[in-house]
């Protein structure tokens, strides 16, 4: 089976919360990497989804990265299918701080600041997922759930909430030191 979709990472730091209980969907997502790779090119790149009102249209929505190309990529070809396909692409800056415990993200985009801090972090364990409706790719890497994670959002903390699953199917907050999504 030939694949034709695929993108693969390093230094990822993802975090999908909450801001409020009983929130179905999650209104903050900040899922980066230091550096992407597509058949269309590398940069640093992710998806940032800040809403602080959950009943009003996301602040900041997005495939960030300092390649169009490259974010411009992720939703036609990775996201089709999902909430996500059309998403714009907005110019950012991301910078990612990883060491054996702890992690971090730091992504400048649309005038907005995002700091992630992901700490306690578990053993690196290898995971393999199949293809679900929120996630239409299947998903090989290595990932380190974190035991408690922070965000800032222009230098102001905000309390978040971490549900159990991501709409990826594993950990909301995870260090991802490289991995695979696969169409």
């Amino acid at each position: 089976m030939a694949v034709t979709q695929w993108m693969s990472w390093e230094g990822g730091v993802d975090l999908v919360a909450v801001t409020a209980p009983g929130l179905e969907m999650p209104n903050v997502i900040v899922h980066v990497a230091r550096m992407v790779h597509t058949p269309v090119g590398s940069a640093p790149a992710g998806i940032v989804l800040w809403q602080p009102d959950p009943a009003a249209p996301p602040a900041v929505c997005g495939f960030v990265s300092t390649d169009a190309k490259v974010g411009a990529y992720f939703g036609p070809q990775i996201f089709a299918g999902t909430p996500f396909e059309n998403a714009p692409v907005l110019d950012g800056k991301i910078e990612i701080q990883c060491a054996a415990d702890a992690c971090s993200a730091r992504v400048e985009v649309g005038g907005v600041v995002f700091e992630t801090s992901l700490t306690g972090l578990a053993p690196a364990e290898l995971i393999q997922r199949a293809p679900i409706a929120t996630a239409p790719f299947t998903q090989q890497g290595l990932e380190a759930p974190a035991a408690a994670a922070t965000l800032k959002v222009n230098g102001q903390p905000v309390d978040i909430i971490i549900p159990p699953v991501s709409i990826t199917g594993g950990p909301c907050a995870v260090s991802a030191p490289c991995g695979l999504y696969a169409r």
